[in-house]
């Protein structure tokens, strides 16, 4: 039962991680924000954005934030996996 909770889990960090890739793409489109793909998006990942949003990840015009967010998932999955792992050893 803990094996697919983890699983699941991980699954949903991937696809909250493809998320956050869709809302950095769309800041290449003009007006992407504003349209209903957008603002959906938008509402989901930007509560988490601003977590990283109160550090100095800005440099001029350049915006890390999505970038180091993307990372904290990543670490995030693989602690998850190496749980997951560790768990079908025991077994």
């Amino acid at each position: 039962m803990i094996y697919f909770i983890l699983k699941l889990v991980s699954n949903l960090i991937d696809l909250y991680s493809l998320l956050v890739f869709i809302y950095a793409l769309l800041s290449w489109f003009p007006g992407a924000y504003q349209t209903a793909l957008g603002r959906l998006v938008g509402s989901l990942v930007e509560p988490f954005l601003r977590l990283f949003r109160r550090l100095p990840l800005q440099f001029g015009r350049l915006d890390f934030t999505v970038l180091v967010a993307l990372f904290a998932l990543r670490v995030l999955d693989t602690l998850f996996l190496h749980i997951l792992a560790s768990l079908l050893l025991l077994w």
